[in-house]
């Protein structure tokens, strides 16, 4: 009996061990499990976040100038205009368009008479001396040969028979040395290399080619010091003019300075152009004696910089172009039913009259809200970001899409100015138009060695993008810069 009780006991403790053994698999099973499902959901949200990376990617690939801040150039043969062109239309030059075809001169510099043969084709007469008419006419209009014109000061002196003083002439004030340029010259080489965006060395090399001179690299520099100094004045009035506008343009764009990212500002209007050069792109550049930020009191035109929403002593105008390409973008990359409907209402609306936008406000101010409305519906709610190895909670995550409807529906009011106020245009097209140049230079003469140089180029493209919007001849201008005044200023300096 005592053998059969201490067989059982050794089976109870063999099973007590085996259940031990058991309840410890368990635990470990249950603490693998648990491991298991932390690092799947962790690979589960890598997956997520490296399919959202690629889908990123990809859709990298398909931007352009059409749905992104990209410039028009980078789209190589595949350009697409901004808006769509109409239909049906004739090609070649438009009804109204003036064109260009040469015509004849009523004070020809040179002619040349296309005399009759000496002797009769048919009878071999005699022709010489007999009087001849002229049936028609004929003009080539080409360059004279290119030469540098010499002009020489001699400097006179004489005695005064009274009282025997010396009496010495004076050369002309921009007379100031043995040799020099003169103001035509320095003008012509101010104009290749600010708005014809020439390098020094081609316009040493033009100029070798033209005229047998290399001009110096140091001559061009010091013309483009001296043309942005008398320039002081001039650029006075421009600012007034832009400060006195009802509608001012603002952009910025990047250059590079002594390898160094720098940043170009423009404010402008329909005639005047304003362009400051600076270290810095948002606050603390607005915030320098060059801004005009804060003295402007009408409407500001102007992209969704944030900076330009810290002030309030002018009315915002959202540029539509802007906003179109990223409605575009969601369109076409991330497929966004919301955005397309958002963009064909804005199109619509440009194309509006606008004293029918004027009678349709209620309407049209409802339309919006309802497409921000059915962009809140398809965009996927904000999602906080879980990293479960660390279990700690990141920032709420929001779709692209989601961030510019919310944007859109924060800015509504600027960016309908454009329907309900008839002052203020659809794009920020000209400020852009206004500091594009300064990209095409960079891209052709490369960067500016200083920002003393960037500030003349600034001053000096201003002035010639306002020169052109006046509708008169740049160089003769620049020639009247380089003698002390300007149509600007109408006074000598």
């Amino acid at each position: 009996m005592e053998e059969k009780i201490k067989n059982i006991d050794n089976r109870l403790e063999h099973l007590e061990n085996k259940l031990q053994g058991l309840f410890l698999r368990i635990d470990n099973l249950e603490k693998e499990n648990l491991d298991l499902r932390k690092e799947n959901q962790f690979l589960r949200q890598e997956n997520l976040r490296l399919g959202e990376e690629n889908s990123d990617l990809r859709a990298r690939l398909k931007i352009n100038s059409t749905n992104s801040s990209k410039p028009p150039s980078s789209d190589g043969l595949s350009k697409k205009p901004a808006f769509p062109r109409q239909k049906g239309g004739k090609r070649g030059g438009q009804e109204g368009h003036e064109g260009n075809t040469l015509k004849m001169s009523d004070k020809p510099e040179a002619v040349v008479l296309c005399r009759p043969p000496e002797r009769c084709s048919r009878c071999g007469s005699d022709l010489r001396g007999i009087q001849y008419n002229v049936v028609s006419r004929r003009q080539v209009m080409d360059l004279p040969e290119p030469r540098l014109e010499v002009t020489e000061y001699r400097l006179c002196e004489c005695i005064c028979p009274i009282c025997s003083k010396e009496q010495p002439g004076v050369y002309p004030p921009e007379v100031r040395a043995p040799v020099q340029y003169g103001n035509k010259i320095r003008a012509i080489t101010v104009l290749l290399n600010n708005e014809y965006k020439m390098p020094y060395e081609k316009i040493s090399q033009l100029f070798n080619d033209l005229f047998g001179y290399s001009i110096n690299e140091s001559t061009i520099v010091s013309s483009n010091e001296a043309c942005s100094n008398n320039l002081t004045e001039s650029e006075q009035v421009i600012k007034q003019a832009v400060i006195d506008s009802p509608v001012v343009h603002f952009d910025e764009s990047g250059i590079r300075v002594d390898g160094k990212i720098r940043w170009l500002h423009n404010s402008s209007t329909e005639k005047y152009t304003y362009i400051f050069a600076d270290l810095y792109r948002g606050v603390r550049a607005l915030e320098s004696r060059k801004s005009l930020i804060r003295q402007i009191s009408g409407w500001a035109v102007h992209d969704c910089w944030g900076a330009y929403f810290m002030y309030d002593n002018f009315k915002h105008a959202i540029c539509g172009a802007h906003i179109i390409r990223e409605l575009r973008f969601q369109e076409e990359i991330k497929k966004r039913k919301w955005a397309c409907k958002f963009k064909n209402y804005l199109l619509d609306l440009y194309k509006m009259p606008y004293e029918e936008r004027v009678r349709k406000r209620v309407e049209i101010e409802d339309r919006f809200d309802e497409l921000c409305h059915l962009a809140d519906q398809e965009e996927p709610p904000p999602s906080k970001t879980v990293c479960p190895r660390y279990e700690k909670t990141g920032r709420t995550k929001k779709t692209q899409g989601r961030n510019l409807f919310e944007r859109m529906l924060k800015l509504k009011e600027s960016i309908l100015a454009f329907a309900f106020n008839k002052e203020v245009p659809f794009t920020n097209n000209q400020a852009e138009r206004d500091i594009r140049p300064a990209k095409i230079k960079l891209k052709v003469s490369g960067s500016f060695r200083s920002l003393h140089g960037a500030e003349c180029y600034a001053r000096i493209q201003a002035f010639i993008s306002t020169t052109r919007k006046h509708n008169l001849p740049v160089y003769q201008e620049l020639c009247a810069v380089f003698k002390g005044y300007s149509f600007l200023t109408m006074t000598t300096t």
